[in-house]
């Protein structure tokens, strides 16, 4: 049975929470899809982070409640969908870089501006409570997530200059996201 997560689940460290989004559920509306790739974002130590240098009009909404979308928009043209994480006050995000779609048809989005060109999420999804709300959401994937959970690759984050120290995009493998027969 999948179930959704709860704000708990999103209280944890970002890249904890990263990682464990892996496998997961994204719903949106009447799509459904695997995620299969995530990138952490933590505002007080990480340069990357839009939350970095405080809380701007822009990432104030880094600092609020764990369970929360974040969407903006880069380049003027891409909207991306990400989750806040950590407890209040602590800003932290998980951006969704891929997602093998379920329903209504199969298909891999592999980044962020296609999985929300693909679903139509742009900036009057922002700031959505994820848990408590029926058209955005998680669900637990009760069948994949255990073994997803423990199989992933951590690189470097894509398309950014600072903090490249940290390895804190998590993917996993095609083998996890096609069964083999």
């Amino acid at each position: 049975m999948m179930t959704r997560l709860r704000q708990t689940f999103f209280e944890n460290h970002v890249v904890e929470v990263a990682q464990g989004l892996l496998g997961k559920i994204l719903v949106f509306q009447q799509y459904q899809g695997i995620i299969t790739e995530t990138e952490a974002y933590r505002g007080t130590d990480d340069e990357a982070s839009h939350a970095f240098k405080g809380p701007t009009n822009r990432a104030r909404i880094m600092f609020g409640s764990p369970g929360v979308s974040y969407v903006y928009l880069i380049y003027g043209m891409y909207h991306c969908l990400n989750i806040v994480t950590e407890p209040l006050g602590q800003p932290s995000a998980v951006l969704i870089r891929g997602l093998k779609l379920l329903s209504p048809s199969s298909v891999l989005l592999d980044g962020p501006g296609k999985i929300c060109r693909t679903l139509g999420i742009n900036l009057i999804h922002n700031g959505i409570d994820i848990t408590t709300n029926d058209i955005l959401y998680v669900l637990n994937n009760d069948t994949t997530s255990l073994t997803i959970n423990q199989q992933f690759i951590a690189t470097k984050r894509i398309g950014i200059n600072k903090a490249t120290d940290k390895l804190w995009r998590f993917t996993i493998t095609a083998d996890h996201v096609y069964p083999k027969p």
